[in-house]
């Protein structure tokens, strides 16, 4: 009874520790996540600053013909 006890104790430690591990990394994905989110918006930004800036009207690229065309 008591080995069952303590092997069952032992799955226990180990899967929270695992949990723990699980949480850390889901942590960082979602900061790096958010980072790549607020690098998209800057961009996009700047793109339209400079669409903007130079006057040129918005391109839908869907539109363009590819070069093997």
């Amino acid at each position: 009874m008591e080995e069952r006890l303590v092997a069952l104790e032992t799955k226990v430690a180990l899967g929270e520790d695992q949990i723990d591990a699980l949480n850390r990394t889901v942590f960082r994905q979602q900061q790096q996540i958010e980072l790549l989110q607020e690098q998209i918006r800057t961009l996009y930004r700047q793109m339209q600053a400079q669409a903007t800036a130079s006057g040129a009207e918005p391109r839908d690229l869907r539109e363009d013909i590819p070069p093997h065309y």
